[in-house]
This record gives C-alpha cells, structure tokens and sequence, in this order.
C-alpha cells in the first residue's frame, strides 16, 4: 500500500476532493482543531488500516453503521479498531433489538459514506440526527482518535477532547457510552 507522509491540516489544494471531505476539512478548520493527515490508497478494512496506523502514529478506531431489524434506529459505534465487536453485547446495552449491519444505501442517505470510510465527521453530512452515536469506554483513553474524512483514501489523526468537546457540540449530538469487553467467550 502507497501511503503518505503524515501532514498538518487539509490539503493545500482541495479541488480533486470530494465535497463531504472538503466540509470535514472546513468543519475542523471553523472549530479551530489540529489535525493531521496521511493520504494512502483505499484502506477500507481495519486490517489494511494497520499500516496507515505506523504513519499516522495513532490507531484506527472501528466504526460500525448499524440497524435495528425494522432498519427504523440507526447506530454509528466507535471502538478500538482490534477490540472484538458481538452484536448481542451492544443490544443489551442500548435497549434495542436485535442489531445488525446497515446496508450500504443506508451509509449513503444518513452520512454520505460508502462502505469503508464510516467516521464519526459522517455525523456533519446527518442533518436530520438520525443515527444515534455510541462509544465503547476504551477509546476515550486514547489520546487521539484515527479517522477517515468520508473517504477512505485519507486518515485524520484528531485529539480525542476535541472530538467529544468541539466536533460532537457543533454537531449537536451526544455519545451513548458502552463496554465491551477485550475477549468475547463463546456461548
């Protein structure tokens, strides 16, 4: 994988960018975030993520865009990106039913994403509120949060304060926080 070299800020020249990373970019700029940014080929699973992650000097978080089974509730859940994810441990602890994944034109009506660039900035493009956030407790130990800007061709390194405490009231949303555990027992 061709990767980057790790950058401050948004491209100098934006004008071969997508407009939903272009409003990333500026959403981060208006709040007068740091961040820095490594470009590299699609990186759409957390496996390829890895070695985006050595350049970026943070982890990945997982994202994961998912539904009740009457697709009526929506749920964006961050966590760490090698933290096993078992639908039936999240269910429980956000009162739903049974969850599974969101398909892909679902990604692209609630956050203008396709599959593979899910981010917690894909809440800007839900003007409408309609996809719940929840966090899992571990990954707001981490120091900075790694992030793709709607498009998974890029890699934001951002302080995870200023996703809680900047990104998430100017988006007027709040975080559910959850708890998996690190090892998933087999029933």
């Amino acid at each position: 994988m061709t990767i980057s070299e790790l950058f401050k800020g948004a491209p100098e020249n934006c004008s071969e960018r997508l407009d939903k990373e272009k409003r990333c970019y500026e959403l981060l700029n208006s709040l007068g975030i740091e961040f820095f940014r490594v470009d590299h080929e699609y990186a759409d699973t957390i496996e390829a993520c890895h070695e985006v992650e050595k350049t970026l000097g943070a982890n990945i978080c997982k994202n994961l865009f998912l539904t009740n089974r009457q697709q009526t509730e929506f749920y964006l859940l961050l966590m760490p990106g090698d933290k096993p994810f078992k639908t039936k441990l999240l269910s429980k602890q956000i009162n739903t039913a049974r969850l599974s994944f969101a398909t892909p034109e679902h990604m692209e009506k609630f956050l203008d994403i396709t599959p593979g660039s899910v981010s917690v900035l894909g809440l800007l493009n839900d003007t409408d509120g309609k996809v719940n956030l929840v966090i899992d407790r571990d990954l707001l130990k981490d120091e900075y949060i790694g992030c793709h800007p709607c498009i998974n061709s890029s890699t934001l390194k951002i302080k995870t304060e200023d996703v809680m405490n900047k990104i998430l009231p100017e988006l007027q949303r709040e975080a559910a926080l959850v708890e998996f555990p690190w090892v998933i027992e087999e029933e």
